[in-house]
């Protein structure tokens, strides 16, 4: 376990672009302005002039600190950690510099005393606030480990593996090309699921390896798996959580397909609407055969990493939807390489 949680414990900067980190930093620095304000004050009337100096002061500088590190997030999230919180400290430093010399003009006040306190309190809520998202962090990150083992337990499932390598077993001699292919399709999974999960990967990566997975069960159940793929406009360059889907169609099988006697079917839909990517995984649903429990672990542990990952820009539904039980996530649409 200490390996697997190695890589998923590793500090990293918010996404700045994220409306629930702005939204987060939006309330935090003004609440800890109210305080300051309110510690000022001796009566409610002190309070209300003070707030509106202070808010003077704070408004423009915030805004354009955000303004600045949203444009600055794509560079920010190239850097190691350390090295990515100097340059917010330095971005900080250097707008609240600027307009503070720019107030000081226009108001024909003295700039250094008013820049030093503007200084002192922007810094202290940087600091504060880095504090802040990095024990958030850390405190979703077990879910990182925990989406690689369960699905390296899932993976080396004694009827999965076993069935598998029978599968292949049968084609060695009848099919050799395609006993080949499930090997390869069988050591691809194992070299996703060792792979790091901290970091986003591309919504094609994660479509090849659902694909892999599903040949693998193809070979065991036949005829009774189908599959339909609706992605023809799905953005494939659009960065997910590693092992987002690959387990919510394993679910599939494992909930809506080994159950029943016949033939079933399921369906993945992906598609982006706007600035939004939307996956839509549909499977038959069968009330006397379910196993509630896996299935909502592993709901609670995918819906961890989208608000790590995206924070309340991410959704995750369930429910029965006619004869079958429906999946609904919507992603914001950051861009990959």
């Amino acid at each position: 376990m200490s390996i697997l949680s190695q890589k998923a414990s590793a500090d990293a900067l918010p996404d700045f672009r994220s409306l629930g980190v702005i939204a987060r930093v939006l309330v935090g620095v003004n609440f800890a302005a109210l305080l300051a304000a309110a510690v000022r004050s001796q009566s409610a009337a002190d309070l209300a002039e003070n707030v509106l100096d202070i808010a003077a002061v704070l408004e423009p500088a915030l805004l354009a600190a955000l303004v600045a590190l949203y444009a600055a997030s794509p560079f920010l999230a190239r850097l190691p950690y350390r090295t990515g919180l100097a340059a917010v400290f330095a971005i900080v430093t250097a707008v609240t510099l600027v307009l503070s010399a720019l107030r000081a003009e226009a108001m024909r006040e003295a700039f250094a005393s008013g820049a030093l306190r503007a200084l002192a309190f922007a810094l202290l809520a940087t600091a504060l606030l880095a504090g802040y998202f990095r024990l958030r962090a850390r405190a979703f990150s077990p879910a990182l480990a925990e989406a690689r083992l369960q699905a390296l337990q899932a993976r080396i499932r004694p009827h999965f593996l076993f069935n598998s390598l029978n599968a292949v077993l049968s084609l060695i001699r009848s099919d050799p090309k395609r006993a080949e292919g499930a090997i390869e399709d069988l050591a691809e999974l194992y070299r996703m699921l060792m792979a790091d999960t901290a970091t986003l990967t591309t919504l094609a990566n994660e479509i090849e390896v659902t694909r892999q997975y599903l040949n693998l069960e193809h070979l065991r159940l036949g005829e009774r798996l189908h599959v339909e793929w609706r992605i023809e406009t799905a953005p494939r360059d659009a960065l997910v959580p590693p092992l987002l889907l690959q387990p919510l169609v394993e679910n599939a099988v494992y909930h809506g397909i080994e159950p029943g006697i016949g033939p079933g079917t399921i369906e993945i839909a992906i598609y982006r609407e706007g600035d939004r990517v939307h996956v839509r995984l549909t499977n038959p649903y069968h009330p006397e055969h379910q196993h509630r429990q896996g299935n909502r672990m592993a709901l609670a542990n995918i819906r961890e990493r989208l608000a790590l990952h995206f924070d309340v820009e991410a959704t995750l539904e369930s429910g029965i939807a006619g004869a079958n039980w429906e999946i609904h996530m919507v992603m914001p649409y950051r861009r990959g390489k």
